[in-house]
């Protein structure tokens, strides 16, 4: 066991030194998969899996900033998520109660809410709420949490908030028909103002977006992971990193 974890040190060293710093993505967007399936393969209940992909997230968060990613979105629950059994819902949402507590505590990262907030218990909005305020002013990388997020529904509420501001400005339906593009839309998303993400990393062996960041993501790479979540490792981070790399992005042309 020893020896196996300084060989994997010494090529995580051997991969994070090569990595083509210039060619690294601004903006990674990263589904947090395979935690209920990490507990069932090691006899544990999901509660278990939940808490260990838990712990898994500063760590992650510490090898973007370390390799120069200015933005991580992380889908912590979406709203599919919230039709889950009370008995795995409540632990789940504590979870990531705590773990927004304490990437705010740490107050190296800007922490942005990103989902419905309205559609979540009161106590788990508070606790989002809490930590954006709390980090507005840090300087650091920024970290979305994507917490009751669905990207459909994140349209539909760039749509609706479109719509009510150019009611209130007395535009009609027909004058906004006339001029309206995409860059509008996105000045509605969630995530208005940030750049898009430039790559996106899903773990656990599913290669679907399942809607995340569905209008983000038009350009994005993709990178899938075998590994559940509780069980990624920095030199799967870093073959990502790699991948991303050496790939030739052409933006739809």
């Amino acid at each position: 066991m020893a020896l196996r974890e300084l060989v994997y040190g010494l090529y995580a060293r051997r991969l994070s030194a090569r990595l083509d710093r210039p060619r690294v993505p601004r903006h990674v967007g990263i589904i947090l998969d395979g935690n209920r399936r990490w507990a069932r393969a090691v006899g544990e209940h999901p509660s278990e899996g939940h808490r260990r992909g838990g712990e898994k997230v500063s760590e992650v968060l510490g090898w973007c900033e370390e390799s120069g990613v200015g933005v991580v979105t992380l889908w912590l629950l979406s709203t599919d998520n919230l039709a889950r059994p009370h008995e795995e819902l409540e632990p789940l949402l504590r979870i990531i109660e705590d773990v927004v507590d304490d990437l705010a505590a740490r107050g190296r990262w800007r922490v942005h809410p990103v989902g419905a907030l309205d559609i979540l218990p009161p106590e788990t909005a508070a606790v989002l709420k809490r930590a954006g305020d709390a980090t507005s002013g840090v300087a650091g990388m920024l970290v979305n949490v994507a917490v009751g997020y669905g990207g459909r529904r994140e349209i539909a509420d760039a749509v609706r908030s479109l719509l009510q501001e150019h009611a209130e400005r007395g535009t009609s339906i027909e004058e906004l028909a006339e001029v309206l593009d995409v860059e509008h839309i996105a000045e509605h998303l969630y995530t208005k103002g940030q750049p898009d993400p430039d790559l996106v990393i899903r773990t656990s062996g599913e290669q679907r977006l399942s809607g995340f960041l569905l209008w983000q993501s038009a350009h994005s790479e993709f990178w899938f992971c075998d590994a559940h979540w509780p069980d990624f490792r920095k030199v799967d981070f870093l073959r990502a990193m790699r991948d991303y790399a050496a790939r030739e992005r052409r933006f739809g042309s």
